[in-house]
């Protein structure tokens, strides 16, 4: 959001970019004003103009986006870190034909009552039909104009998830009975979709009820730095494939080998497959069922004997130690206090800390310098262009 400060207060304006002028529909909150721009009347000078998606909520030319997600960085460490540390250059998206474009390799749609595939509004239920997403991959383009003319009824959204490496995309469908969809996934295999998978809608979120697979490959293979892993429609895997991958790779460069590391939060364990030749034994603790089951083949198909999985919960990481190294990529809310204590406890060599949210990020390596340990290392990257979004890698060592 932009920030504005105005005779009623501070307001937050979703579509503003910083020093533009612009009209907003604000409403007022608890203790500000929240709103829409509606119309922008002294433009960046730097103002994407091409047509982006409502989840873009960065409309820059891509080379104006990086320093805004560098200075999400560099400001979160000074300001809730409380750390003066100079942050590495932000390695950007790798290009796909366009910088910033054509990089997501998975996306999901609503079904617009009119027909046509849609995307909500933020914080609403409001739907925005779509002809064409340009920052969806090359796979997943010919897929998106077919299901856009589809006729998908009782259906509440479509996900698609491709391969870049294979230039294959998987199609799911959340909403309705299974059995109304075996014709039309078996169809949609015909016309070229590598396989197709439905979910039951759930409170919990998209396939976290009943899931089934209607027709085609259950899986796709895509290459991360170097490791072909295995991915689907179900489960979570990085979008931006080539910028995950160059993170993988340079963390196995920042880290110290050892003997023993322990990964948590692993999901198929990508990352401990870039670092197992560092070390004598790795341990991948992740509790999605699914995602164990695909890092154990992944690790089998690729000879990997010194990877061990554990179906478990993060906070189980005091038994799992001493190690060496830990490695942690948690949700946007940051580390569980359990994990957070029992770093600080058990104070295993080295912390190699990826996250998705700079905020929870730089709380959390606050509490750990705090507790002993010293920045050093710090480099963002852009997996999200034309999205606030930025994942940043970052490596703790023991005072």
């Amino acid at each position: 959001m932009g920030l504005a400060r105005t005779a009623q207060g501070t307001a937050l304006v979703r579509g503003g970019l910083p020093g533009e002028v612009v009209e907003a529909e604000l409403t007022a909150r608890k203790n500000h004003l929240e709103g829409w721009v509606t119309q922008v009347l002294k433009p960046h000078p730097a103002r994407y103009q091409g047509p982006l998606p409502p989840s873009a909520d960065l409309p820059l030319e891509y080379q104006a986006q990086l320093p805004v997600k560098q200075g999400f960085v560099q400001e979160s460490l000074e300001r809730i870190a409380k750390l003066n540390f100079e942050v590495a250059p932000i390695a950007p998206s790798p290009s796909y034909g366009m910088p910033g474009l054509y990089y997501r390799t998975a996306a999901q749609y609503a079904l617009h009552p009119l027909g046509g595939l849609a995307y909500r509004l933020p914080q609403s239920n409001e739907l925005v039909r779509i002809l064409h997403d340009p920052l969806i991959a090359a796979p997943l383009q010919p897929a998106f104009e077919l299901l856009s003319n589809w006729p998908l009824a009782n259906l509440e959204e479509v996900v698609l998830r491709g391969s870049i490496y294979e230039q294959k995309v998987q199609v799911g469908f959340i909403g309705g009975a299974a059995r109304y969809f075996k014709k039309t996934a078996q169809a949609l295999v015909q016309e070229g979709i590598a396989g197709v998978v439905w979910g039951e809608p759930s409170p919990k979120g998209r396939f976290r009820g009943q899931v089934r697979h209607l027709a085609g490959a259950t899986h796709l293979l895509e290459d991360f730095g170097g490791v072909l892993s295995t991915v689907n429609v179900q489960s979570f895997a990085q979008v931006n494939p080539k910028a995950a991958g160059l993170l993988f790779q340079e963390a196995a460069l920042v880290v110290e080998p050892g003997h023993k590391a322990v990964e948590l939060y692993a999901g198929s364990g990508v990352l401990s497959l870039h670092l197992a030749p560092l070390f004598s034994e790795i341990v991948a603790i992740e509790i999605n069922r699914s995602a164990v089951r695909r890092g154990e083949a992944d690790r089998d198909r690729l000879g990997v004997q010194n990877l061990v999985f554990k179906q478990d919960d993060a906070r189980v990481l005091a038994k799992h130690l001493p190690a060496d190294l830990v490695m942690v990529d948690p949700p946007r809310s940051g580390l569980a206090p359990e994990v957070l204590a029992s770093l600080l406890q058990e104070k295993p060599r080295q912390i190699l800390y990826i996250a998705c949210d700079p905020a929870t990020w730089a709380r959390d390596l606050g509490r750990l310098v705090q507790g002993g340990y010293r920045l050093r290392f710090v480099r963002p990257y852009d997996f999200y262009p034309f999205t606030h979004h930025v994942e940043v890698l970052s490596v703790l060592s023991r005072e």
